[in-house]
């Protein structure tokens, strides 16, 4: 913690906020080290897209009802609590897919609600406590560096994930990996106690802040525009990662691929961090945004490992220049928008709604696309509408006036 408050002496860096970005690291070592492989776990389990499809539909599925019980329990107890519970629901989760082992596939909802409960309550009161424990001053450096520690982490667990799986033979390899993952998780856990408590008192208002979509027009924008985020990112989360693997065959390929991905991404999010300024936000947002939809075209026909690694290294420029500049405005309009100090846990769980309903209705589509139409076929052209989703994102924010400050109460 200290070295890092050398490097950011000009920014009144707290205790607590070290200790979120320390949770947050050791949440984005333990996803990127077993994330990707689950899917591929599960893939050679049945070589079928819609299990996958039916497990990560029950992620998103359970998602936004975990967020609505979160965010109640986060209005009736400590924020703190809400987040290890979130980080031990997903330690069961890895205890499970443990235990289930080669069978794992024939629990793919119960697997899947698992992750969907434990990402709920997780990101419910990590989203929580970032809003309280930045200011707007900090808050770029909070989701920049955040941000560079979740490509530090994807750059060392794909590689390192695919190696030890394949030095194995069987699910041996596998089975350490999630393993590795358990551990990081409860080390977070640790790592929480730590934590100020930060106990919340009122009602859980959640019909009043979607109410308020119709009152403040920037909350609308900010919400439809997580609507479009979560359109891509509902199909994108898993299939590329079986692109990967099914061109290749190998779990190390899939790991040098997220190696590549997150070094590259390691650097641009230092770079965002840096140099993306309040002023030019949404031009930022802009140009990712269309970078992202332009990449599509080096996978949409005649895949190749070369291809995914330049489609790799293409999208780890621009999401960083999107996202920081994206979730930094985010937390802008929340922290403007009517009573937002009171009900800040409901404007949270509305914006992950919209997010997961856009991601339900993408994974919804791709099983209709696998379901009624050539894989070959229709898979492709589906990219490319889903593929749109993060270019949408700056047609809907495109209006939002961040300078206008309404009923805060700090």
């Amino acid at each position: 913690m200290t070295i890092i408050k050398k490097w950011f002496r000009h920014l009144d860096l707290t205790r607590d906020l070290m200790l979120l970005l320390i949770i947050g690291g050791l949440y984005s070592l333990s996803v990127a080290l077993s994330n990707t492989f689950v899917n591929i776990y599960l893939w050679k389990q049945t070589g079928e897209f819609i299990d996958l499809a039916i497990y990560n539909l029950t992620v998103a599925g359970v998602q936004p009802i975990a967020f609505i019980i979160a965010g109640k329990c986060a209005k009736k107890v400590d924020r703190v609590i809400v987040l290890r519970a979130g980080v031990s629901i997903l330690a069961l989760f890895y205890i499970a897919v443990l235990y289930f082992g080669s069978e794992a596939s024939n629990w793919l909802v119960l697997l899947g609600a698992l992750l969907g409960l434990g990402y709920g309550f997780y990101w419910l009161a990590y989203n929580v406590l970032t809003f309280e424990i930045t200011e707007p001053e900090t808050r770029d450096f909070f989701n920049g560096f955040f941000g560079t520690l979740f490509s530090a982490g994807g750059m060392f667990g794909p590689i390192a994930a695919g190696f030890i799986i394949s030095r194995f033979a069987s699910f041996t390899g596998y089975f350490i990996v999630f393993g590795l993952s358990l551990a990081f998780f409860i080390a977070a856990v640790i790592f929480s106690l730590f934590l100020k408590r930060r106990p919340s008192d009122g009602h859980f208002q959640l019909v009043s802040v979607w109410r308020e979509r119709s009152r403040n027009a920037d909350w609308e924008r900010i919400t439809n525009a997580h609507f479009f985020q979560g359109l891509r990112e509902g199909v994108f989360v898993f299939i590329i990662s079986v692109f990967v693997f099914v061109t290749t065959g190998s779990e190390l390929a899939l790991g040098t691929y997220g190696l590549v991905y997150s070094g590259i991404s390691f650097v641009s999010y230092t770079l965002a961090t840096k140099f993306v300024k309040k002023p030019h936000r949404k031009a930022v947002i802009l140009a990712g945004g269309i970078v992202l939809f332009l990449s599509l075209f080096l996978i949409i026909s005649d895949l190749t490992f070369s291809k995914l690694l330049i489609y790799g290294a293409i999208i780890a420029v621009a999401y960083p220049f999107l996202l920081v500049p994206y979730i930094s405005m985010t937390y802008d309009v929340i922290g403007q928008s009517f009573k937002a100090a009171e009900m800040r846990v409901e404007y949270i769980v509305i914006r992950e709604v919209f997010l997961n309903a856009g991601r339900l209705v993408s994974i919804l589509s791709f099983i209709a696309a696998i379901t009624f139409f050539d894989e070959k076929t229709s898979i492709p052209i589906l990219l490319m509408v889903l593929g749109a989703g993060h270019t949408l994102i700056y047609f809907c924010i495109r209006k939002v006036n961040t300078h206008t400050v309404r009923d805060l109460v700090h």
